[in-house]
C-alpha cells in the first residue's frame, strides 16, 4: 500500500509547485489541495500514516499527518516525530493537526518552549499562542511578554516568527496587555520591513494588532 501511495504522490509532483514550496524552505512538489483530496479518499488509516512517516519524504509526511489519528500517539512518540519534522510545512501541520489534538499537548508545550533547539522551541511557542487565543486561563501573560521582550530580537528565524505571533495574539486578544505588546513590537522592530502582499496584514506586531482589533470592533464604533 505504501508503494502505491508513493507512486500516486509521484504522479502529483509538479515542478512549479516545487519551485514555490522551495522558496518557503520546503521540498515537495505536490499541490496541497490535491494532497488533501488524496487524504480524503484514503480516510483515516493510522498504520499507513506511520509507515508513510517513516519514508522520510515531505509529501508522504504531510499525507501521513492528514490520515493519522492524533489522539493515539504517546508523548515520547510526538517528541521524536517533531524533531524529525524539519521541513517547515511538515512542522506546522504536525503541530496544528496532530499535537494540538493530543492529550499530551500541554506537557509538550511546557517542555518544548524552553528547548535548546530553536525549531523545537518554536513548536512550544505555537502551542502557547493557541492557548493565548483559546484557553488563556492559567497563563502568565505578563511573564510571556517579559520573555518575548528579552529574547525575540535575537532569536533564530522560525523561533522569532513564533514568538512574534504570540506577541501579536496577546495584544489582539487581551486588551489589558495591548499597549505593552504594541510598545514591545515598536521597540524591537521585528518583521517591521517584512514584504506583505496587497490585501494581506503585515506580520509586524503593532500593525497586526491594530488591524485585527479594528476588524473585531463593532461596526458602530469604527471610524
Amino acid at each position: 500500500m505504501v508503494a502505491e501511495v508513493m507512486a500516486e504522490l509521484a504522479e502529483l509532483e509538479d515542478p512549479k509547485t516545487r519551485e514555490v514550496s522551495e522558496k518557503h524552505g520546503d521540498d515537495h512538489g505536490v499541490n496541497l489541495s490535491k494532497l488533501r483530496a488524496l487524504a480524503k479518499r484514503l480516510k483515516t488509516q493510522p498504520e499507513l500514516a506511520c509507515r508513510l512517516w517513516e519514508v522520510d519524504d515531505t509529501a508522504a509526511r504531510l499525507l501521513a499527518i492528514l490520515i493519522c489519528r492524533p489522539k493515539v500517539f504517546e508523548r515520547d512518540e510526538l517528541d521524536v516525530m517533531l524533531r524529525e519534522a524539519r521541513a517547515p510545512k511538515v512542522h506546522d501541520w504536525f503541530v496544528s493537526y496532530v499535537v494540538k489534538k493530543n492529550p499530551h499537548s500541554e506537557s509538550l508545550r511546557l517542555a518544548w518552549s524552553s528547548d535548546p533547539d530553536p525549531v523545537v522551541a518554536s513548536a512550544g511557542w505555537a502551542l502557547t499562542t493557541d492557548r493565548v487565543t483559546k484557553r488563556p486561563g492559567g497563563l502568565d501573560l505578563a511573564g510571556l511578554l517579559d520573555v518575548i521582550e528579552a529574547e525575540m530580537k535575537d532569536a533564530p528565524d522560525r523561533l522569532q516568527w513564533a514568538m512574534n505571533h504570540c506577541l501579536a495574539q496577546i495584544g489582539i486578544e487581551h486588551a489589558e496587555y495591548r499597549a505593552r505588546a504594541i510598545d514591545i513590537g515598536e521597540r524591537l522592530e521585528v518583521l517591521k520591513g517584512y514584504p506583505t502582499s496587497p490585501g494581506c496584514t503585515s506580520p509586524f506586531a503593532p500593525i497586526w494588532i491594530t488591524e485585527m482589533v479594528r476588524r473585531q470592533a463593532p461596526a458602530d464604533t469604527r471610524t
